[in-house]
C-alpha cells in the first residue's frame, strides 16, 4: 500500500483517503451541462431539496407520532402541534414540501415532454424519473393516512376498495392490504411502516438511478440539439468559454439552480406561515369515524386528475379502474407512443405545440378541478363532463400522439 503523505489541510486529508478531488470532478466540475437550457432545467434539484425537508421534518415528526388508531389523531393534532416546541411548524414545512413537490413534478414532467427528453437514448432517465412520480404517490396517499383523521380513513377506505375489482385475487388482495376485513389499526401499522421505511428508501434508491442514468446520454436542451459533449469540454477547458455549447455543473449551472431555489423557498416559506391550509384539509382535522361517511370523499389535489378517471366512467367501476391504470401507465409509454424519434421541442413541432402539448395539460387541469366536485344531487352534470374529459385524455394519449407522430415521421422521410 503506498504510503500517505502528510496533510496540509482537512481537505487534502480527506482527499487523500476518500479521493475527494475526483469524486467533485466526476459529479460537479467536470460534469458538462449544455448552456442552452432554462430555469425549467433547475427543478430537479428543487425536488431534490424538497425531499430532504421532507425526510428531515418527517424525522422530527416521527419522534411524536404514535402509529396507533387509537392515538395517532391525537398525537398529530394536540401533541405535536400544541405540546411540542414548534411541531406545528415541523408539520406545516412537512405538508406544504409535500404538496410543493408534485406541483414541482408536474412541471419537470411536462418541461421533458415539451422539449422531448423522453427520447433518444433518454428512455432511462424518463421511466426512472416516471417511477419516482408512482412512488412518491404511493408515498403522499401513506402519509395522508398517518393523521388518522376522516378523510384520511374514508379515502384509504375507497382506494384500498378499488383492489377488490381486481379478477381472482382482489378480495385476498385488498384484505392483504388492509391487514383486516376493513381499515383499522392493522392497515394503519402498515401504511406507517411503508411510509416512513419503504418508501423512502425505494426513492433514493431510484433517484440515484435517475441521476446515474444522466450521465450517458447527458441532459438535453431547447433545441434538442445532439452536441458532442467530449469536444465541448476539451474547448471549454482551453479557455474558449464563449464558443463552447456546454458550462460545468458547478459553478456555473449550479449558481442558476440556488437561484431558482431561493425563489422556491420564499414561497415555501410563505405557505408554510400564511397558506398552509391548502395542503391540510379541514375534514382531516376531524378524527377517524367508521360511522359517519364524509358527503364528498377525495384525494389530495395531486391525486384529482387520475382520480376524476377513475370516477368519470361512472356506469362500470372495473372499466373505471381500467381506465385509471391506463391513465397512469400511459406515461411510461411516451417514448415509444411517440413514433417520431427525432429529438425536438414542441416550438418545433406545430401540431403538437398547438394542439397535442396543451390539450393536455388543460384537460389534466379540468380533471383536477372536476375531481374536487361532488357528484351528489345537483351536481350530476359533472358527471358527465368528468366522462367526456376521461375519454379525450385517454384518446390524446392512445391515439392522438401516435398519429401525429406519424404523420411528421412520414413527412420527414
Amino acid at each position: 500500500m503506498a504510503q500517505i503523505k502528510k496533510a496540509n489541510s482537512l481537505g487534502e486529508w480527506f482527499d487523500q483517503r476518500l479521493k475527494t478531488r475526483a469524486l467533485m470532478k466526476v459529479l460537479m466540475t467536470e460534469y458538462w451541462i449544455p448552456k442552452k437550457i432554462n430555469f425549467l432545467w433547475s427543478f430537479g434539484m428543487v425536488l431534490v431539496t424538497l425531499f430532504v425537508v421532507l425526510i428531515v421534518t418527517g424525522i422530527f415528526l416521527l419522534m411524536y407520532y404514535k402509529p396507533d388508531a387509537g392515538l395517532a389523531f391525537f398525537s398529530v393534532n394536540y401533541t405535536i402541534m400544541q405540546e411540542v416546541a414548534y411541531g406545528w411548524l415541523f408539520r406545516h414545512m412537512h405538508a406544504v414540501a409535500a404538496s410543493l413537490i408534485f406541483l414541482f413534478i408536474y412541471i419537470h414532467m411536462f418541461t421533458g415532454i415539451y422539449y422531448g427528453s423522453f427520447k433518444s437514448g433518454r428512455e432511462v432517465i424518463w421511466i426512472t424519473g416516471m417511477l419516482l412520480f408512482v412512488l412518491f404517490s404511493a408515498a403522499g396517499f401513506s402519509g395522508y393516512m398517518l393523521p388518522w383523521g376522516q378523510m384520511s380513513y374514508w379515502a384509504a377506505t375507497v382506494i384500498t376498495g378499488l383492489f377488490e375489482k381486481i379478477p381472482l385475487i382482489g378480495p385476498d388482495l385488498v384484505f392483504w392490504i388492509r391487514g383486516d376485513y376493513i381499515v383499522g389499526d392493522a392497515t394503519l401499522t402498515r401504511f406507517f411502516m411503508l411510509h416512513v421505511f419503504l418508501f423512502p428508501l425505494a426513492i433514493i434508491l431510484v433517484i440515484a438511478i435517475h441521476f446515474f442514468a444522466l450521465r450517458t446520454p447527458h441532459v438535453n436542451n431547447e433545441d434538442g440539439e445532439e452536441i458532442d459533449f467530449e469536444a465541448e469540454a476539451i474547448k471549454y477547458i482551453a479557455s474558449d468559454k464563449k464558443t463552447s455549447k456546454v458550462m460545468p455543473f458547478w459553478p456555473k449551472f449550479m449558481a442558476e439552480d440556488i437561484f431558482v431555489m431561493s425563489v422556491v423557498f420564499t414561497l415555501f416559506f410563505f405557505l408554510v406561515f400564511f397558506g398552509y391550509s391548502f395542503a391540510m384539509d379541514p375534514i382531516n382535522f376531524l378524527p377517524a369515524d367508521h360511522t359517519k361517511t364524509p358527503g364528498h370523499i377525495y384525494p389530495e389535489w395531486y391525486f384529482l386528475w387520475s382520480y376524476e378517471v377513475l370516477r368519470g366512467i361512472y356506469f362500470s367501476s372495473s372499466l373505471g379502474l381500467i381506465a385509471f391504470t391506463i391513465a397512469n401507465a400511459v406515461f411510461f409509454l411516451l417514448p415509444w407512443l411517440d413514433r417520431d424519434k427525432r429529438v425536438r421541442p414542441m416550438h418545433k413541432r406545430p401540431l403538437f405545440m398547438n394542439i397535442w402539448f396543451w390539450a393536455l395539460v388543460a384537460v389534466m387541469i379540468g380533471l383536477t378541478i372536476f375531481g374536487k366536485l361532488p357528484t351528489s344531487e345537483g351536481y350530476e352534470w359533472t358527471v358527465k363532463v368528468g366522462f367526456v374529459l376521461s375519454i379525450l385524455f385517454l384518446v390524446l394519449t392512445l391515439v392522438v400522439l401516435p398519429l401525429f407522430s406519424f404523420i411528421e415521421k412520414k413527412e420527414a422521410q
